[in-house]
């Protein structure tokens, strides 16, 4: 029997937790005496990636080769529904795939359903997004990071991870996912003690039992995330913006690195682990690497005249974890660097926001190498003028002046807490750059940490931070838990963060007006 549910009713049982979490199943080729073995199965519910003003890409997962089938509609009822062929999802691609709808109307909420035809035809998923408007309207996006981090899984005790039901209930246009979105280097146990005594418990599964190194385990480690009912609902119901981060990989890592010879790994190069990582991001999270501008990751989401959303990559370009003060550091490379000047330049929305998955002026340090000074960040701790990868970011601020950009504004997560840092050229060694906003929000289910110090380089002042009173603060302190919303008005175009804690509680608000 389908399960047709409308927006309401869709965000209505996620926060009532009804909806039944899907079996954990391989994809298979193995095929079964009787038909009813035969029907595939959409083992992880479905997901929304970049939209357009006319679609956006569907993801899917089955549990034996089939063909991923996409309808969609202005209605529940799927009347008049368009329907979109897919590819064939094999065990290749660990069953997943995607297939981007397009030819719908600007602005509107459509209604979509996922089966999947092989030998019979699975039961249907279905869920709601919006596409891109094509004129100036009001808009809502939300944004944090960090998932599974620090040995805190999906705790049943609490109904799983309730913070994407808080998030799906503030009905947002957009989700900014900034990284972290798994922590393949976290291995999870059945409980853990907390310092005060209480007992935070995980559900747990083979891949997430050890640190992931085979392409099978990193695949693993997405499938969890999936089993929780509020982060599948949130997934099927709000078109996604991904990045990555460290912790996808293995924390701190970057180009050329080695794995610490104490962390238990066997496969201990960076780039090895990447390479597998990337696999399986681009396999489990709605996102197109053909799309990007190099082929991976960065790019530009345009949501109509009022917004232009640039998604960075910030992690797979930077130089080695080192002192950072050479004098021609990378956090961005060349290339993207440059298609950031030109992009923001081009951009004719009112406003444009900068996905950096690390904070610009936040100092980061590598605490994996105890033997040294490292930073992990474009902040290197110096307050002077730029130097390491601190020389990139300078070329893009001082570029965002001299081509007159307004309207920048930079989202990032990272560091485990929220804030609002305003970063101005009067308090800066380095001057040359108009003064801007850096919201920073996180984590979504994983240990609290912060606050921590700011470089002085481009002059940032804290002008709100909400971070825990002691370091790793579990999710049961759900008020350490964090979100931010983005709300532009279609009308006035002002611009209003909210910085929400784990329950949507706003912990802080910053408006913005538009340029003239």
């Amino acid at each position: 029997m389908a399960i047709h549910l409308s927006r309401r009713t869709l965000l209505r049982t996620s926060a009532a937790g009804l909806i039944v979490a899907p079996a954990l199943a391989a994809c298979s080729s193995n095929d079964g005496p009787a038909l009813v073995t035969q029907r595939p199965k959409l083992t992880h519910g479905v997901a929304v990636g970049d939209p357009r003003s006319d679609g956006a890409l569907i993801w899917a997962r089955s549990d034996r080769p089939a063909k991923l089938i996409v309808e969609t509609a202005a209605t529940e009822s799927f009347k008049d529904a368009k329907r979109f062929e897919g590819p064939m999802l094999t065990p290749d691609t660990d069953g997943t795939g995607r297939v981007r709808v397009n030819g719908l109307p600007a602005g509107q909420q459509v209604h979509y359903r996922v089966t999947l035809e092989g030998d019979a035809t699975s039961e249907p998923v279905t869920g709601v997004f919006r596409t891109v408007p094509a004129g100036a309207s009001d808009i809502k996006l939300l944004w944090s990071g960090d998932v599974v981090g620090q040995g805190y899984g999906i705790n049943p005790d609490l109904g799983g991870m309730k913070i994407f039901s808080a998030m799906a209930a503030r009905d947002p246009h957009l989700f900014i996912h900034s990284g972290d979105s798994i922590y393949a280097d976290g291995p999870l146990k059945e409980s853990v003690t907390l310092p005060d005594g209480r007992i935070w418990r995980n559900t747990v599964s083979e891949a997430k039992s050890a640190v992931a190194q085979t392409l099978d385990q990193f695949r693993g480690n997405f499938a969890y995330n999936f089993t929780d009912e509020n982060y599948r609902r949130f997934n099927s119901s709000v078109a996604q913006i991904v990045q990555w981060d460290d912790h996808e990989t293995v924390n701190n890592w970057y180009p050329g690195g080695q794995v610490g010879p104490t962390k238990g790994y066997t496969e201990r190069s960076m780039d090895v682990l990447a390479t597998r990582s990337w696999q399986a991001f681009h396999e489990w999270m709605p996102v197109e690497p053909k799309e990007a501008v190099d082929g991976r990751l960065y790019r530009k989401i345009s949501y109509g005249p009022l917004l232009d959303v640039f998604v960075l990559d910030m992690r797979t370009y930077k130089d080695t974890n080192d002192e950072n003060r050479s004098p021609d550091g990378k956090i961005f490379g060349a290339a993207q660097t440059q298609w950031l000047i030109g992009a923001l330049k081009d951009s004719r929305a009112t406003w444009k926001i900068v996905a950096n998955d690390l904070p610009l002026g936040v100092v980061v340090k590598d605490g994996e190498q105890p033997d040294r000074t490292a930073f992990e960040g474009p902040a290197n701790n110096d307050p002077g003028a730029p130097s390491g990868r601190e020389t990139e970011i300078a070329k893009v601020l001082s570029s965002i002046k001299a081509n007159k950009v307004s309207g920048v504004v930079w989202l990032t997560a990272d560091v485990h807490y929220t804030a609002a840092h305003h970063y101005s050229p009067e308090r800066a060694a380095f001057q040359d750059f108009d003064e801007f906003w850096e919201f920073v929000s996180g984590p979504l289910n994983a240990g609290a940490f912060g606050p921590n110090p700011l470089d002085g380089t481009f002059g940032p002042e804290a002008v709100f931070v909400h971070a825990p009173p002691v370091q790793n603060a579990s999710p049961l302190d759900g008020a350490y838990q964090h979100f931010g919303e983005v709300s532009i008005d279609g009308k006035s175009r002002e611009l209003t963060v909210n910085l929400c804690d784990a329950t949507g509680n706003v912990l802080f608000t910053q408006r913005l007006a538009p340029a003239r």
